[in-house]
């Protein structure tokens, strides 16, 4: 039995299905002694090697696990920056099979939910855009909208990579003086700063975004940030359910022990402020 190599390597928890076939496209993966090609499939008996090391295929089969995690402004969306910048790698917990991998990315200016999993065929599913995951953002706009502008946004809006349209723009209470105005909108994909492009489009500022929800799974209002949490059993199978996954039958989280009450918010607040400590104390040299 045979599988498309790309499937193979995510499921080894190497990264998301895209980011295998751009290793593949890169040249980074061989397949019993040739350079693999995007199309190339392999059985169980394959050597397969990335950047010259021969990779170990897990028997094991590991528990699918999911991280939420609040990610500050600031932050990257990379496994490493050569300038020395944060990532929102940084501070995850060590996994013992894989690698954590991040669902969809969020620009350097944007906060919020970010979800990560060891399962690349989930990770694969709930970023295509077949699947349509829908995103929820909170948005803060400098200027006066008008219903035509919300008109416009939810019915489409041709962006320089194809038309783009907001599901839904729904208007948050403020000041009616003020002329910073925040609405919650969804999108049924996520597409390169597809919700600042599109606010763009109306000649409208985004002075804030944030993520509140990804699916059926909606940020913790109390998680600072900066910090993350494992989902529980039951919020895992909702997102497998959601792209047509098996149900996932095992967890690593103690239900008891992982609810937001002040003593463990104390400890994720303190943890978060070491790390930035840490990260200022750096040589100038290192971040360069």
């Amino acid at each position: 039995m045979t599988e498309k190599l790309q499937k193979v390597l995510a499921n080894q928890g190497l990264g998301s299905r895209r980011e295998m076939e751009r290793w593949i496209d890169e040249g980074r993966v061989s397949v019993n002694g040739s350079v693999a090609t995007l199309g190339d499939r392999v059985d169980a008996s394959a050597q397969i090697r990335v950047d010259g090391h021969l990779l170990s295929r897990q028997t094991e089969k590991p528990v699918c696990r999911v991280l939420m995690y609040n990610k500050p402004e600031g932050e990257l969306c990379s496994r490493h920056d050569p300038e020395g910048r944060d990532t929102v790698f940084d501070r995850l917990p060590a996994i013992r099979l894989g690698r954590w991998i991040a669902v969809g990315r969020l620009d350097i200016n944007t906060s919020g939910l970010l979800l990560f999993t060891n399962d690349g065929e989930l990770a694969n599913r709930l970023m295509h855009p077949k699947c349509e995951v829908e995103r929820e953002y909170s948005v803060r706009v400098f200027g006066e909208v008008s219903n035509q502008m919300i008109n416009t946004l939810k019915k489409g809006v041709k962006l320089e990579d194809g038309e783009a349209h907001f599901t839904s723009v729904t208007p948050k209470p403020g000041d009616d003086e003020s002329m910073n105005r925040w609405y919650n909108v969804t999108l049924s994909e996520g597409r390169n700063r597809e919700v600042r492009r599109l606010w763009e489009s109306q000649e409208m500022q985004v002075s804030r975004l944030i993520r509140v929800r990804y699916g059926p799974i909606e940020l913790q209002k109390r998680l600072p940030q900066g910090a993350w949490v494992e989902l529980q059993l039951e919020d895992v199978n909702a997102l497998r359910s959601l792209v047509q996954l098996d149900a996932e039958t095992q967890s690593l989280v103690d239900a008891r022990q992982n609810k937001l009450d002040h003593a463990r918010l104390s400890r994720m607040r303190r943890s978060v402020k070491k790390h930035r400590v840490r990260k200022e104390q750096k040589p100038q040299s290192r971040r360069r």
